[in-house]
């Protein structure tokens, strides 16, 4: 991805389908402003454990650190790479599928049997605080791969607004993922036909 990373800009509204879908709004977790820059909210440990908290996938003092938001990142990246395929209707990458599977296989998905002598015998899935990340990549790896293989998928797209670089679950003709890329298209197409107009 070319240009500067930044880290101080209003983050965009989510996309259709992120309430329904986490892991739009973790692919959408990077995105672009004009002048050629990014913004990523992963991009450092506290921006990584900010956006963990606000999606309910880890608690306010994790103590996320730069190699938990790496892992995020690359994760991101992988799964951005998925979305890219489907939308393109492309074979799905080797690498970006072996990451999202690891990833889904990083945190135990059943509930096993416990006994103590409080409760007796109960089921309790494991989520020691010490597996914060292994949990968060792995529910964000499994809606990933419920959206992909899903009813949804078909519906994904690209905003049709550059430089954006969001995507999102098309509703009807839609085209942006949000009110501010269809106005920024808007005010382009009346600024191209005013300078046109005015070189005829």
């Amino acid at each position: 991805m070319n240009g500067t990373v930044a880290s101080d800009s209003t983050p965009p509204p989510p996309v259709p389908g992120a309430e329904q879908y986490p892991a739009l709004d973790f692919a959408n977790s990077v995105y672009a402003v004009p002048g050629g820059h990014y913004v990523d909210l992963l991009g450092t440990p506290e921006g990584a454990e900010q956006w963990l908290v606000e999606h309910g996938l880890a608690p306010a003092d994790a103590g996320i650190r730069e190699t938990c938001a790496a892992q995020l990142r690359s994760l991101r990246e992988q799964v951005r790479a998925l979305l890219a395929a489907q939308i393109n209707g492309t074979p799905a990458p080797s690498g970006a599928l072996a990451a999202v599977n690891d990833a889904l296989t990083r945190a135990p998905a059943a509930a096993l049997l416990h006994w103590d002598a409080v409760q007796g015998l109960h089921r309790r899935t494991a989520h020691p605080t010490n597996q914060i990340l292994d949990h968060a990549l792995a529910a964000l790896a499994t809606n990933a791969a419920d959206l992909l293989t899903g009813p949804d998928a078909p519906r994904l797209t690209p905003c049709a607004s550059p430089p954006c670089i969001r995507c999102f679950l098309r509703h009807g003709r839609r085209q942006w993922c949000s009110t501010r890329c269809g106005d920024r298209v808007r005010a382009a197409r009346a600024y191209a036909r005013r300078t046109g107009a005015r070189e005829d």
